[in-house]
């Protein structure tokens, strides 16, 4: 049993893992700006290699902008999309050791580990994943609900949205406040056993 002295309560956990779902329909109710600083400001506390942070979000609000990100999106994923607050584009930034000399401080050559662009690739991949797994937490501890999802054209987005040309994007995820009647059932998950061992 986990030290109940450090757990967080029953009601976290199921706002935050049990309850929580992967929504597609969403209520008519904004999602503030200081709402999705609030997000981010939590989300950047949680780790990554070297401090690397390499995650880039741009939330998709306005009218024009979703406009822009429409004919980018998979058929299916059009609808749910369009009627949600805000759609993040979660992605990483190929260049994201320049600011290791700030990030990790304490290692100022630190950047050198990532000269070569298919290690730096991999690990910003690998590292702005992880940090996309925390937004969803954090987006859920903050009382939003969440409907990440692929299905989209990479390249484009990339082209629309990013246009450094060193930001690719990873995953989209919908927030705002859902509409429990329009979920599916719950998925099976698999069981300690199938998924895990301890040697």
């Amino acid at each position: 049993m986990p030290d109940a002295s450090h757990a967080v309560n029953d009601e976290a956990l199921d706002r935050i893992f049990r309850s929580a779902r992967t929504h597609n329909a969403w209520q008519d109710r904004k999602v503030s700006p200081a709402l999705l600083m609030a997000l981010y400001d939590l989300m950047r506390m949680a780790p990554t290699s070297a401090n690397s942070s390499p995650l880039r979000i741009v939330f998709v609000t306005s009218p024009e902008a979703k406009a822009r990100l429409k004919p980018l999106l998979s058929p299916g994923n059009v609808d749910k999309t369009m009627s949600a607050p805000v759609t993040a584009i979660l992605a990483h930034d190929l260049k994201f050791a320049d600011l290791l000399p700030r990030l990790f401080p304490q290692k100022p050559d630190m950047k050198n580990a990532f000269a070569d662009p298919k290690v730096a690739e991999v690990s910003a991949f690998r590292n702005a994943t992880l940090q996309g797994g925390y937004f969803i937490l954090a987006a859920r501890a903050l009382g939003l609900d969440c409907g990440p999802m692929s299905g989209f054209n990479n390249a484009g987005v990339d082209k629309e949205f990013f246009l450094e040309g060193t930001v690719k994007s990873n995953f989209l995820c919908n927030l705002g406040y859902g509409v429990p009647e329009a979920l599916f059932p719950r998925n099976p998950r698999l069981s300690f056993d199938e998924a895990c061992k301890i040697v």
